[in-house]
């Protein structure tokens, strides 16, 4: 686990270690014993797989590629995470987001554990024909720990249904006669995929920020202007204007939570400014996000970089370099790209009043710190980005079931399971100085600590 990851998590131990309404059941001294119990058990993952996967490429070479599969911890269920192909991926980081995963899992009352896997790869340097075998090699390398009720992989970045269907089919073929439908998720509706799986990230980073700033708020509005909370304030103030918005990243997450903004009818936002790995796009006036959604579908997922794409696609836009997105003079930053996007080099240069994590550990804890500081909200991404989790869990229970719930059923589902944590969260955030990452974290914990010990893992 990343040191600011665990800086958290043992953060949230030693918060229950002192709150002896936790657990009271244990006395002092078998207190701290359970506590170190827990340290150990949450601060190293249960397994770590490495395999080189021997591709034969279409030129006549052959290469062999490092993957991985972390499995964090099976707690409260088989172990769930991606399988992320990009040229970044190590070992380090993919034990980090398993361990992310257990405690997204832990707060929203997911049934699954935390894995993750990654393939060192840039998937754009393959042919359609080699990225096929990565993923049965994949399978094939890994099969013994993979399975509907073991460890069940779903898509991340570089991955989606096409992947995933790919590694069913190749799990159904070494499994036969085995359950295999659960066995990922992620899948295309037609391969036994969920409806709404593929917006489920994205949207339920939109939902996040507009519970807080409409549903919450109008809810809580006398208790929270008579609080002295800065976060509160803050809040309040961002839900009283009309907001700037702007999103890193224009993949799978960025573009459906960009999306959710252009369409949203509670809270008065526009999208000034979206990015991808090659440009910012930005319009004070708000950025037509339906055409440039369409001209990323078009054009392999990348956004106009070009004065002659934008007027071609009659799109108005002012074109500036990948990372202004991060500096720009906005309410609202909507991080859907990488991690360490903001760190103790750049945290100064940010100016957004709030940013909402829709990808995995985008902010470092120097920059966390510095920034909640300053009033800052910070939606974390274990309670932001949990929608494709959360949907994959439908998915896995339909393809158990084998019936099948309509687009609206889903998206009903999802954000009724996230007002849930957040009607949990958001009232403790808004009373206590503690982070809205740290209430998180918190509550994460709790939960862990209490079936360990409910299962006598801690003696």
């Amino acid at each position: 686990m990343a040191s600011q990851t665990w800086a958290i998590v043992q953060h949230a131990l030693d918060a229950l270690l002192e709150d002896k309404s936790f657990l009271p059941n244990l006395p002092d001294r078998a207190r701290e014993q359970a506590f170190t119990s827990l340290a150990a058990i949450l601060s190293t993952p249960n397994h770590v797989h490495k395999s080189f996967l021997r591709i034969p490429l279409e030129k006549g070479k052959i290469v062999r590629i490092p993957a991985f599969r972390v499995q964090h911890n099976d707690t409260l269920g088989p172990y769930k995470g991606g399988i992320r192909f990009h040229e970044s991926v190590n070992e380090d980081e993919v034990v980090n987001l398993a361990a992310l995963m257990t405690l997204k899992n832990a707060l929203h009352e997911v049934p699954f554990g935390g894995g993750k896997g990654g393939v060192v790869i840039n998937p754009r340097d393959f042919t359609e024909r080699e990225l096929h075998l990565i993923c049965e090699k994949y399978v094939r390398y890994f099969s013994d720990i993979l399975g509907p009720d073991k460890d069940i992989p779903a898509p991340d970045v570089g991955t989606g249904d096409r992947e995933m269907d790919w590694m069913m089919a190749e799990y159904k073929s070494i499994r036969p006669g085995k359950p295999y439908r659960g066995s990922f998720t992620g899948k295309s509706v037609v391969n036994g995929g969920s409806l709404g799986r593929r917006e489920a990230t994205g949207k339920g980073v939109y939902f996040t920020f507009r519970f807080m700033l409409y549903d919450f708020l109008k809810d809580h509005s006398k208790w929270l202007t008579e609080t002295n909370n800065s976060f509160a304030k803050t809040a309040l103030a961002l839900a009283d204007r009309s907001l700037k918005v702007a999103v890193q990243g224009f993949g799978n997450v960025g573009s459906i939570t960009a999306l959710e903004a252009y369409h949203c009818t509670h809270l008065k936002n526009k999208v000034v400014a979206v990015s991808d790995r090659n440009v910012t796009l930005y319009n004070s006036d708000g950025l037509n996000i339906p055409a440039l959604v369409e001209f990323t579908t078009k054009n392999g997922g990348d956004l106009p970089t070009t004065e002659e794409q934008l007027s071609q696609n009659k799109i108005k836009a002012e074109i500036k370099t990948r990372d202004e997105v991060l500096y720009l003079d906005i309410d609202v930053l909507i991080l859907a790209a990488l991690e360490d996007q903001i760190h103790q080099s750049n945290m100064e240069q940010v100016k957004a009043k709030m940013i909402v994590e829709g990808a995995n550990a985008p902010v470092t804890g120097e920059a966390d710190k510095y920034l909640s500081d300053k009033g800052v909200i910070i939606v974390p991404d274990i309670l932001a980005n949990a929608g494709g989790v959360i949907v994959s869990y439908f998915e896995w229970l339909q393809g158990r079931e084998t019936q099948f719930y309509s687009e609206e059923e889903v998206f009903k589902l999802l954000f009724d399971k996230m007002e849930v944590t957040m009607d949990t969260i958001l009232p403790q955030f808004f009373g206590d100085p503690f982070s809205l990452r740290q209430n998180c974290y918190i509550h994460a914990v709790m939960k862990l600590c209490t079936i360990l010990y409910r299962q006598g893992k801690l003696y």
